[in-house]
């Protein structure tokens, strides 16, 4: 449920059916902006009865909120959230924000070129794997610690910020000095555990990738479970889902896009690597995603994708991916995102 207080209404009012609530076993959540009195009611609400509230001195008028993820949705905030990674990288708004990197960090060297790349074309964040979610136990499984210390560190000399997949909860404090960003990936958008656990104890970004299977309202509930436990920086990731076709990895369900600016205010980017598999597809793909509207993109790139040590297929070569953005350029010329 939505409450919204009359404009003349006082903080003693607030306070008082804020406190009636929270007596109840609800949560509370203030959305109030300067001229008005908004919050949101959390829990289950199907015992309450909004005329009964609306008997509250103050209040004007109780609105029943019909999805079952409320913090997340349209309905309890309109305007579009904006995150703030760093001073000058935010994702959301009128902003095109590109993350780019290497599928596995491999080496420092590696990394120190496709940083220095990417930063040099125009990405703000350097993407890459230190611990890897693998469908096969023998494939390569990431550098783990040391990855991260490596992306850390060269990002740092290109003033880029830094994301990277977390696996579970015990490496959240292993995580926190080195990344900017959190990214959970779509074999994990449903680990309920882990989202409730990174929701507690961290307020930095998390990036929340679409399961493979997963419908919109089970990936927004998902970001539900994070901002419920306390944390509001979610940025939505749509990076294919599983279909009947064979041709590509995944199917790009771009009008999920579409879909979560209707029915949330977080922002939302696209990896088009995991969804076509293939590198050819990668710069097509991308520029659809800025003409529909997302937030950003999420890019694998390697100097040497023959010999990568994973995802090869779907990597720009550095020269292809500097095409690649400026193409994207030329669309920000009529579009209302800019990249940055």
């Amino acid at each position: 449920m939505i409450v919204q207080m009359k404009p003349q209404a006082t903080k003693e009012q607030f306070k008082r059916i804020s406190d009636f609530l929270v007596s109840k076993g609800f949560g509370i959540k203030d959305a109030s902006s300067d001229t008005n009195i908004v919050f949101g009611i959390i829990g289950d609400t199907k015992s309450l009865n909004p005329t009964d509230l609306e008997a509250f001195e103050g209040v004007f008028q109780v609105t029943r909120v019909s999805t079952p993820y409320k913090l997340a949705s349209r309905s309890f905030k309109r305007e579009d959230t904006i995150i703030k990674v760093r001073e000058n990288i935010f994702i959301g708004g009128d902003q095109f924000v590109v993350m780019a990197g290497p599928c596995s960090i491999e080496s420092f060297e590696n990394t120190d070129e496709i940083a220095k790349a990417v930063k040099a074309s125009g990405a703000t964040i350097l993407r890459g794997g230190a611990f890897k979610p693998r469908t096969s136990p023998y494939a390569f499984q990431g550098m783990g610690l040391e990855g991260l210390k490596i992306m850390r560190e060269v990002a740092d000399k290109y003033d880029l910020a830094v994301v990277s997949e977390i696996m579970s909860e015990d490496m959240i404090e292993a995580f926190e000095p080195y990344v900017d960003i959190y990214q959970l990936g779509a074999r994990n958008m449903q680990n309920f555990h882990l989202l409730k656990q990174l929701g507690a104890r961290t307020k930095k970004p998390i990036l929340l990738k679409r399961g493979l299977s997963a419908t919109i309202e089970e990936w927004l509930m998902s970001a539900e479970y994070i901002m419920a436990s306390g944390n509001e920086n979610v940025i939505l990731c749509e990076r294919g889902i599983r279909t009947f076709e064979k041709y590509t990895r995944n199917t790009l369900d771009i009008s999920a896009v579409l879909a979560i600016k209707e029915l949330s205010h977080l922002p939302v980017i696209i990896d088009p690597s995991h969804a076509a598999g293939k590198y050819s597809m990668i710069e097509k793909l991308s520029m659809a995603s800025y003409a529909v509207g997302a937030d950003g993109l999420i890019v694998e790139v390697h100097p040497d994708p023959e010999h990568a040590m994973s995802d090869g297929a779907q990597s720009l070569k550095l020269e292809k991916f500097d095409h690649m953005m400026k193409e994207l350029n030329k669309l920000s010329d009529v579009l209302d995102k800019k990249i940055k």
